[in-house]
């Protein structure tokens, strides 16, 4: 239903991002090394080498007179923020201790520095940490020479005003920063990452992709293809969210040469390649061409086990435009789990969804009893999404409507996360409520779902399905016209997914065939077969196999109606799709009546009957829980609690 790269949206950084800080578990920073990292305090030549959760390492030459009672606080600061569990207030009050002797400028605006990264990281305080954030950055200023507490001073500032929502405060900061950073290669750089994610967050993705193309312009001149390439596959990723093909396909043949004939640390150039084939895939999968898309998946897969078996490399790069990375490994490795499932879902390969996702999902958790980044949360997001219409198409209800339920509840969590998916939350709510047969409340939760979102592919989803439900109403032609005109696969698809225009000839196939108009209805499903079979999108072709075939037995002509329900069926049980195994069965049992096959007919009377039963049963236990309430809601967050209710409430004929 989306991409397999989550917008920036979403939370975390998804392109390129700063290497983090050791000792700074805080900070949000994706994790890896600092540059100029020196281990504990140092005390030769009065050098103090100190380290604060966010803030980099860096020499000051300390005074002689103030060395030892400086060093001392610093030293117990350290012991209070490193002990089990954290001492918050009395490392605070250290720092603190700090500024009433009236230290050198120098000493004053690190102090600040700290005393906002540690506030900022492990309290609720934020005023005071914004505070001692803005005095680190008014005073570094003055100071020459004094880049690391300056910047990061900047780039602290600036999220926490984007946390408090003052974005207008956070990005001329930014632009001043990047302005007085140039000749810094690291600072700069991360500073345009900052920048364009922040307008990606506003979806201002035209000044996003501006600030990208500075970036790799400016690292190129640095001498930094390696980050030039980070620059650029970002960017390439913002124009496949805009739709930008035209300037897309220059560019990623550009970045897979810079990739290829990059040489450096193998985990960075690995990691470059997993990017550049991760936009690749999911290029070609948003397009709906699952089989032409394997190449490049099975390349990704063989990308990251080549990953999982390299060790860290701990020296740093000459060239500090260097020290940035896209994701850890660890992520890495669930999103190719998650570009698999998506893989698998749209071909029809349920149970190898359902592998991938289980294997994904127990990632997931342990990472996020380690690692609290959003990131993670909109992956799991992602994967429930999928997973979520995979049991709908098994005939799992009642543990689809559970995992809504907890999608929903992820969603509670993040305001950010719940914006960047309520209009996929309300179309699974729309495809559950047509597995129960609940046409009133799926046309709500599709019409919400419209509202809700600007993303082409899956407005044409949503279009898709909701002309399923007007032909299924069967009184509601003059909506149906309207919609059927604005996803009309013959002229002006509004987008370029093979499978969505695949689903359109389908549905007009549908249509016809109630209107009793077999012909048309045999040229769009033909259409439809056509374009399945060529990208193996094989629940679709199960879907007009058996539409075929139940056209075939109305119109008398048994043996071509046989042809292509027997198919069906198979696809169907390999899938496996419940619907249309049900479906299949009471077309065979009544074909073999028809053709005097008794025992067949009969075999076919009791798949029919099994499936009807394991349907009904997942009907009612799914209408039973408390959570099939979330098909009323359709405005607003979701619901906190739900209300049990007695039983079933809706009709139980289209499953007999």
């Amino acid at each position: 239903m989306r991409g397999a790269v989550p917008a920036p949206g979403d939370g975390g950084r998804i392109w390129a991002g700063p290497l983090s800080q050791t000792g700074g578990e805080g900070g949000g920073q994706i994790a890896g090394l600092e540059a100029g990292e020196k281990p504990g305090l140092g005390y030769g030549n009065n050098i103090g080498t100190w380290s604060i959760p966010g803030v980099v390492h860096f020499d000051v030459v300390i005074p002689q007179c103030s060395a030892s009672w400086y060093l001392a606080l610093l030293g117990l600061a350290e012991h209070f923020r490193t002990s089990s569990p954290p001492k918050v207030r009395l490392c605070v009050h250290c720092l603190q201790a700090v500024l009433p002797r009236k230290p050198p400028a120098r000493m004053e605006a690190r102090t600040h520095l700290q005393l906002g990264s540690v506030l900022y990281h492990h309290t609720r305080n934020g005023d005071q940490a914004r505070g001692h954030l803005e005095k680190a950055w008014l005073i570094s200023q003055q100071i020459p020479q004094f880049e690391d507490v300056k910047f990061e001073a900047a780039s602290l500032l600036s999220e926490l005003y984007c946390q408090e929502n003052s974005v207008d405060a956070a990005k001329p900061l930014l632009r001043k920063a990047i302005q007085i950073s140039q000749q810094t290669p690291y600072w700069h750089c991360r500073l345009l990452f900052q920048l364009a994610q922040l307008h990606t967050l506003e979806k201002d993705l035209v000044s996003a992709c501006d600030l990208l193309g500075v970036g790799a312009e400016y690292a190129r001149v640095v001498g930094s293809e390696y980050t030039r390439a980070l620059f650029l596959l970002s960017k390439g990723m913002l124009l496949l969210m805009e739709r930008k093909l035209q300037e897309v396909h220059p560019l990623l043949t550009l970045c897979g040469q810079i990739v290829e004939n990059w040489q450096g640390n193998p985990i960075q150039k690995e990691s470059l390649r997993v990017f550049f084939l991760v936009l690749q895939v999911t290029h070609y999968l948003d397009a709906g061409q699952v089989k032409s898309v394997k190449p490049c998946l099975k390349q990704l897969q063989q990308c990251i086990q080549t990953i999982s078996t390299l060790h860290d490399d701990e020296i740093l790069p000459s060239n500090p435009a260097d020290l940035f990375h896209w994701l850890p490994k660890e992520h890495m490795c669930v999103l190719v789990y998650l570009v698999t499932v998506m893989h698998s879902m749209q071909a029809g390969y349920l149970e190898k969804a359902q592998k991938y996702t289980d294997k994904a999902l127990m990632q997931l958790e342990k990472l996020k009893m380690l690692d609290c980044s959003p990131i993670l949360s909109s992956f799991q997001v992602i994967l429930l999404e999928h997973i979520i219409m995979c049991r709908l198409v098994t005939g799992h209800k009642a543990t689809a409507l559970q995992e809504i339920s907890q999608v929903c509840q992820l969603c509670q969590q993040s305001p950010r996360l719940f914006s960047n998916h309520a209009a996929q939350l309300h179309t699974l709510l729309g495809l559950y409520c047509i597995s129960v047969n609940c046409m009133d409340n799926a046309e709500a939760q599709f019409t919400t779902a419209l509202r809700l979102t600007t993303h082409q592919e899956l407005w044409a989803f949503i279009v898709t399905n909701l002309a399923s439900v007007y032909i299924r109403e069967g009184n509601r032609h003059q909506e149906l016209y309207s919609l059927l005109e604005r996803i009309n696969p013959d002229h002006n698809f509004p987008v370029s997914s093979h499978c969505l225009r695949a689903a359109a000839f389908y549905i007009r196939g549908l249509f016809s065939f109630f209107q009793g108009r077999y012909n048309e209805a045999k040229r769009f499903l033909r259409e439809t077969l056509k374009m399945s079979n060529a990208e193996d999108l094989n629940r679709l072709t199960a879907c007009s196999l058996v539409l075929l075939g139940h056209i075939f037995y109305v119109l008398g002509n048994h043996r071509e109606s046989n042809n292509m329900v027997v198919p069906a069926m198979q696809l169907a049980s390999k899938i496996p799709d419940m619907s249309v195994q049900l479906w299949s069965s009471a077309l065979l049992r009544d074909l073999n009546k028809a053709c005097g096959n008794a025992m067949d007919a009969h075999e076919a009377a009791q798949m029919h009957q099994n499936f009807s039963q394991q349907l009904l049963q997942d009907h009612i236990e799914a209408c039973s829980l408390p959570e099939h309430n979330l098909i009323t809601w359709t405005d607003g967050p979701p619901p906190v609690q739900f209300q049990a209710q007695n039983g079933p409430t809706t009709s139980l004929a289209s499953l007999l």
